[in-house]
């Protein structure tokens, strides 16, 4: 499993001219050292005596952000299974008109499935994205500028994600799909937007004033 290597090792792996892992795997990655930035600010809180007052507020923040760490790191590894999938689909034999079928048919199936790996690194993103703002309101003040870390390297991993489903979505032949995936991705983008904005902007005035 990618996520059992050490970071040196990845991106070793990463840098080869291997096919796995790519850019969905690296968007993954990328979301969950975003989660993890903003469980740090959350641990620097909850337990500290001075903050008392936000443990309330932050331990579901942190439990949720854990949730998605762990999701994104799932999606890091699945990202590099999906891939051989599609290769198998396209490694179909393909002489006869069955087996054209047959092949035509896988493609489209593996390519729905590869485009899940990076639809949910936008969805997890989305997700932890809308749990930084309560951070800057309750969290330790010492760890602002991780916040603002968190924020920015989740909007990378959205972005990254996105991309990934739409080279996926460029086979599809399914329009109503793509229309489908296209306008749940739309909804999480503005929002994820909006908010990345607002972390940011606030992040740099607490720290330049």
């Amino acid at each position: 499993m990618l996520t059992q290597l050490t970071v040196r090792d990845y991106c070793a792996r990463l840098a080869s001219g291997e096919p796995t892992p790519g850019g969905g795997s690296g968007a993954a990655l990328v979301g969950a050292l975003g989660a993890a930035l903003g469980e740090m600010v959350s641990n620097f809180t909850v337990g500290k005596e001075k903050y008392r007052n936000a443990w309330e507020r932050l331990e579901p923040v942190l439990a949720a952000l854990t949730n998605l760490r762990g999701r994104l790191l799932d999606l890091t590894d699945q990202d590099a299974t999906a891939y051989a999938q599609v290769g198998a689909a396209y490694a179909m034999p393909r002489e006869t008109d069955a087996e054209k079928t047959a092949r035509a048919e896988a493609i489209q199936d593996a390519l729905k499935l590869a485009a899940q790996v990076p639809l949910g690194v936008c969805a997890a993103a989305a997700e932890a994205m809308e749990l930084l703002p309560v951070l800057l309101e309750a969290g330790n003040p010492n760890l602002v500028s991780d916040v603002g870390v968190a924020a920015e390297l989740l909007r990378a991993a959205f972005r990254c994600g996105w991309l990934n489903v739409e080279i996926n979505l460029s086979s599809v032949k399914d329009e109503a799909y793509k229309l489908e995936v296209r306008a749940a991705l739309q909804a999480q983008e503005t929002s994820l937007t909006r908010t990345a904005a607002a972390v940011w902007e606030e992040t740099v005035r607490r720290v330049i004033g």
